[in-house]
């Protein structure tokens, strides 16, 4: 597996802003990259990437998911003063984008740089910035521009319902870390994307076509709703991994979920995921994730009849600046790469 193009492919997708609903300039760089691998695509009427990988016989049996949607905001208020009141989009703590460079994407194409504070930033002016509570409401985005005022703001061309997203600050050290936001899911993609390269360059036909649904609005709940394959009989979701306290996952396997917030995984297809790695010694940790819902969960929700399993490599500190390993990376990329070919 090259992980040079992975880490590449990476570091251009989450430095790529996408927030849920606004995925076009990312999924652009991704369909060129699937077909520099010979696999057209194409997208579901709310935006979803689908494509193929082709197997001696055409029937569809196994799909593959993840999401290049991530977390992100909207102009929600714009005060008198010229500074921006935002609406997250996703799941995150206000706290975790404080003093975050980020950007303002108008709807004629512009892009404005800014930075998210409190509304008491400064320890040496406010005797409360310390224990201000850190909430939607008390943070506010500062415009790289000379503005003073809500005129100021609307002559830029800025308005009510802009995108707004946050620097990804991505950074592979020598030591073999990924430091990044967005890895939740970027680093899926990343990994899909090596695991077709390393397909096309070794010319790898599976026994069935595969479908590959990479979706848009995975963060809001409702990415894989719609678009999968009717004859499909098993779904195998690419997303992260959850370490932290109490948790089994670690930044350097992959991680196989056992259970999330909505319930078990399908059993057998678990237990296959988890010989698939004994078989090939691949390191991996089966794991419980508290908090966490996917794309297989809302498949399921939406009524397909399948089994739904859900790996990936492990993501510390998720939904705030993100941290995990390449042996993680690789070895969630050796047990796709293994499912493709069994």
């Amino acid at each position: 597996m090259n992980h040079d193009y992975i880490i590449q492919i990476l570091k251009s997708i989450c430095e790529t802003p996408s927030p849920s609903g606004y995925t076009k300039k990312v999924f652009e760089i991704i369909e060129a990259e699937f077909k520099s691998f010979d696999m057209e695509v194409q997208y579901t009427k709310k935006g979803g990437l689908i494509t193929y990988i082709d197997g001696k016989d055409s029937s569809i049996k196994k799909a593959i998911a993840a999401h290049a949607d991530t977390l992100g905001a909207m102009v929600k208020e714009i005060k008198n003063n010229g500074r921006i009141v935002v609406a997250p989009i996703g799941g995150y703590m206000p706290h975790s984008i404080e003093c975050e460079n980020c950007y303002v994407h108008t709807v004629n194409n512009k892009t404005f740089s800014g930075t998210i504070y409190t509304i008491k930033p400064s320890v040496h002016v406010h005797s409360d910035s310390k224990t201000l509570e850190r909430s939607f409401d008390n943070m506010e985005l500062l415009l790289d521009s000379k503005v003073s005022n809500k005129q100021d703001v609307n002559a830029l061309g800025i308005e009510i319902g802009d995108f707004i997203s946050f620097d990804s600050r991505f950074r592979y050290t020598d030591t073999g870390y990924i430091k990044s936001r967005h890895l939740d899911d970027k680093a899926s993609i990343a990994i899909i994307l090596g695991v077709c390269k390393y397909i096309y360059e070794n010319k790898i036909v599976p026994d069935h076509t595969i479908q590959i649904y990479l979706t848009g609005h995975e963060e809001i709940g409702h990415g894989a709703s719609s678009g999968l394959n009717c004859e499909i009989d098993e779904l195998l979701c690419i997303d992260m991994g959850a370490p932290g306290t109490g948790q089994n996952t670690d930044e350097y396997t992959v991680s196989i979920c056992a259970k999330d917030s909505g319930g078990p995984y399908d059993y057998e297809f678990k237990n296959k995921l988890v010989k698939i790695c004994k078989d090939n010694n691949i390191e991996y940790k089966v794991d419980i994730y508290p908090n966490y819902g996917s794309d297989g969960g809302v498949a399921l929700k939406a009524g397909m009849d399948i089994k739904v399993g859900l790996i990936g490599a492990g993501i510390y500190a998720s939904h705030s600046y993100e941290r995990t390993h390449i042996d993680s990376i690789l070895n969630t990329a050796k047990l796709l790469l293994e499912y493709i070919k069994e």
